[in-house]
Formats: structure tokens, sequence, C-alpha cells
């Protein structure tokens, strides 16, 4: 079954405890603070049964046919299927959404080629993840996921501190877990469920812990309290942010109170290796499109402040040009490693198709760490005219309107209005508020920097170079290269070496 947007909306009208601004929210689907991103999401929901859009949106497994964000990925082309739909998506909604599904139900595959180690702790764990990776795909629900607690003092283990600042169990019973802690869950006070697992392996030689705990939370469930960031949503007009008012994802606090969670829905338990392998390599699907969103972060860089050069006549001069030019650089790196990744795509341990490792996990990195830098180009490109121009309001002021006219009137192709528009879309996209949240949000989103890089680490086929310094060196047999990495702990990109051998 693939949802409409008002069973979607319909689903989370079920009474659940947000908070947001020192308020008790009654309905999150028409809550000011989220109804711009309840809207979008129903909107996705709703694209998959339109005929422009069914085709890209769903693809038909058996005798079902399913959203084609959740389907399991067993071939390359599966890959360019996912890719043309949220480029579609994006588009369809005229922004970038990260929190939407997609970018999250991927880190559940990845518990998929963990069944081995997983059936290590109990064989029920793996067969419930197969069993709600198909209640995804059956029932079509709003998925997010669940990374970051509150911590307390990281230079104590949480057993010598108030041991809720990292999520645990608390008790065990017939029915399930009972557990208690927080999470941090971008969109989870309008999601339907999240995929919530340990982020620190703070739990040192210890072979088995309360706070190595994966599962499934139905976010309807008892004893869940959501405490909301203040938003960028409502803060300003529309007019003068357009960005801020649309595309404000909801940060959330989830607060875990006690809260069952069913033996069905559990995923791992207790078994530190277990929960140190799926940290290990939780992302290897998930970050395809989470950098995908980069490259349309980049497109928007590249459009407003190309519009921007155009309509001054600044496009002509070298020096405009090589700094679009480096934007550029940015945008296709990122694209040459989604493309590559896709091309050179591995089998994963359990069969599936994933993104080529190292070049996925060396994109992320280009992408993340290089994005301030192409945003402060495009702040140079648009000028200081980006944060004198005057709000909505003085454009459409009797008094202050014909001077704002004259002003702001370019030529016939660029009426002051027009030129309005642009400032305040490039202005909302670099400059504002929202802005450096959503920069700060890129960098930590799916891991903090240091794990991305190990991310690269782990993935990176070093033995082909150590192999062609060896022979090229005329280094002895004995200096001939090994890893030591542990066993399942990434896949090794080796097709380059494969190819050069044959």
């Amino acid at each position: 079954m693939i949802r409409t947007g008002a069973q979607y909306k319909d689903s989370i009208r079920d009474g659940r405890r947000v908070f947001v601004n020192g308020e008790r929210v009654q309905d999150v689907t028409t809550h000011p603070q989220f109804k711009p991103l309840v809207d979008i999401r129903a909107r996705i929901f709703d694209m998959a049964h339109e005929a422009a859009f069914a085709p890209v949106m769903t693809t038909r497994q058996g005798d079902e046919i399913n959203a084609i964000g959740n389907a399991l990925p067993y071939s390359q082309e599966d890959w360019w299927a996912k890719r043309r739909a949220t480029d579609t998506v994006l588009e369809e909604v005229g922004g970038v959404v990260t929190r939407v599904g997609d970018e999250t139900v991927g880190e559940m595959w990845s518990l998929y080629d963990g069944a081995d180690v997983l059936n290590e702790v109990d064989p029920q764990f793996a067969r419930n993840i197969e069993f709600h990776i198909q209640r995804v795909l059956q029932e079509d629900p709003f998925h997010v996921s669940a990374n970051t607690d509150p911590k307390g003092d990281r230079s104590k283990p949480p057993q010598d501190q108030d041991p809720d600042m990292l999520l645990h169990v608390v008790k065990e019973t017939d029915a399930g877990i009972i557990v208690r802690g927080a999470k941090y869950e971008t969109a989870a006070a309008y999601a339907n469920q999240a995929f919530t697992k340990p982020t620190i392996a703070n739990w040192g030689n210890a072979a088995l812990s309360d706070y190595a705990v994966g599962f499934i939370c139905d976010l309807s469930s008892p004893g869940l309290t959501f405490i909301c960031r203040t938003g960028f949503t409502g803060r300003a007009p529309a007019e003068d942010y357009p960005l801020s008012n649309r595309f404000d994802e909801v940060d959330t606090l989830v607060i875990f109170d006690n809260v069952l969670i069913p033996w069905e829905n559990v995923l791992f338990y207790r078994h530190t290796r277990a929960a140190t392998y799926i940290r290990s390599c939780l992302h290897r699907y998930s970050a395809f499109a989470f950098v995908q969103r980069n490259l349309k972060v980049a497109d928007m860089l590249i459009g407003a402040s190309l519009y921007n050069a155009r309509q001054t006549g600044l496009d002509k001069q070298q020096a405009v040009q090589e700094k679009l030019a480096e934007l550029v650089l940015y945008r296709e790196s990122i694209n040459a490693h989604l493309t590559a990744s896709i091309t050179l795509a591995e089998r994963s341990p359990a069969g599936l198709m994933m993104p080529n490792q190292s070049l996925l996990m060396a994109g992320r990195v280009t992408a993340c760490s290089q994005l301030y830098e192409a945003i402060n180009i495009a702040r140079d490109l648009g000028g200081g005219q980006l944060c004198v121009t005057p709000d909505y309001a003085a454009f459409t002021d009797p008094e202050t309107k014909p001077w704002l006219d004259k002003y702001y009137t370019l030529n016939d192709d660029w009426q002051a209005e027009d030129r309005r528009k642009l400032l305040a879309f490039a202005r909302d996209l670099v400059s504002s508020d929202y802005a450096g949240h959503r920069l700060a949000f890129q960098m930590f989103a799916q891991s903090p920097r240091f794990n991305q890089l190990q991310a690269v680490y782990r993935n990176f086929d070093w033995e082909g170079p150590l192999d062609f310094v060896r022979k090229s060196a005329g280094l002895s047999d004995r200096a001939a290269p090994h890893s030591d990495r542990p066993a399942g702990d990434g896949a090794v990109t080796a097709w380059y070496r494969a190819k050069d051998r044959s």
C-alpha cells in the first residue's frame, strides 16, 4: 500500500505530546511551525498516485506497488531510479528537504547486511529486521532516524552520572523492553516511526551493555514527549524569507519516559560487538540520499549566483566567471562521486547492491567539508545588496514603492519585483539564520566529520597503492600489503585493483 497525503496526516493526529515555544501543540498538521513540512511530506505521498509522477516515484515488486525510496536496491538501475525520484521530489517542491524518509530507511538495509553478526546475539533479531523492512514497503510509513543523545559529561561513563543521559534499557518484560533517556530526532514530531540506536561506544571492553540497543520506535507510543526547537517559520514574512518559511525541518528532543518497545521491534540489544558493527556500516546506503541533497544545494547556489551576475552584466567579467567555475567544481565533484558510486557499485554481504563505499564516503566528506566555501563564494557573488535591501513591506508601501521601483529596476527584463525576489531568495540561502542553521546541520546531520573521515579510512582500498609502491620501489615480498581492518568493518573497494591485474 502506498499511502496518500491525507492518510499520512491522519496517522500523526494521534494525541502525541509535542511542545514548541512553550506551548503544547494540539495538531502538528495545522500548527504553523510544522505545517509547511507536513504538507511537503504529504505532497510526496500524493505524487506516487499521480500519473505524471507515479512512474518515477513507484516500483512494482511482485503483486505490490511500492514507493521507490523504500525499495531494497538489487541493481545499479535501482540506484539510478532512486536518484531520479529524489531529484523529481526536490524540483516539484521547489527546495531541499532532507528528512523525508528515503535517506533514513537505508539504515535498515545496513542491519539486513549485518544479520550474521546479529544472529550471534539472537536469531530473532535478524528476523525482526526482515519483518520491518517488509513492513516499511507494505505500510509506507514516514520513517526517520534517532541518533544523538544529550550525552552529558562525556569524560565519564553513563553509569557515573545520570544514566538517562544516554538512552538505555531499564527493564525486560514478557511484552518487550522498557527504555529511558532522550534522543534528538529531526522530523520526529511529524513522523510515524524512528530507527533508534546508540551513537557512541562508551561501554569500554564490556561484552554486554544496556546502552547497546537498537529498535523501531512507534512515535505514537505512550511515554514519549517531543520538545522541539524554535523554528524559523513565521519569524518574518515569507516574501522576505522564502526558504525559512517553507523548508525548516523541525529538530526535536524526544524524551523516552519508560517507553515499552515490543520484542518484535527490537533489532539488537546488549551485544556491544553487534552495536559497534552496525555503527560502522550504518550509512553505507543512506549516505547516498544525504549527499544528493548537497548536489541540489549546489545547484541553488549556482543558480542564484549566476542570475545575480547576469542581471547586472557582471557575468562577462573573468573574475566573476572564475568564481562561478569554482561553484561548478564543487557541484561536479559531488556529481562525480554519486555517479561513480553507482557505476562501480558493490554487492553487500546480504546480496544487495550498495554504492561503491570508498567513492560514496569520499563524496560525503567533499560535499560537507567544502560547503561553507561554496556558500562564501555565493555570498561574494551576491554582493552587498543581499544584506542591505529593504523588506517586502517597503516594496509595497505606497510612499516608498516608487523609489524602490526606480532603484531596483535594472532594465526591461529585470523589474524591481523580480530583483527583490532574487535577493530575498539568495539572502535566505546563504546569509539568514536559517542558512547558518542548515550549514551546521550538514556538518553533523549523519555524523561529525571525524566519523565521516573514519568511514573513508575503513572503505578505501589501501592495498592498491601499497602494492604499486612495493613494486615500483623494489621492496621485498615481506613488505607485501596486508590489511589490519576487522573483518566485516566496511566493504573494500577493490575494483580498480582487479582491473589492473586482469
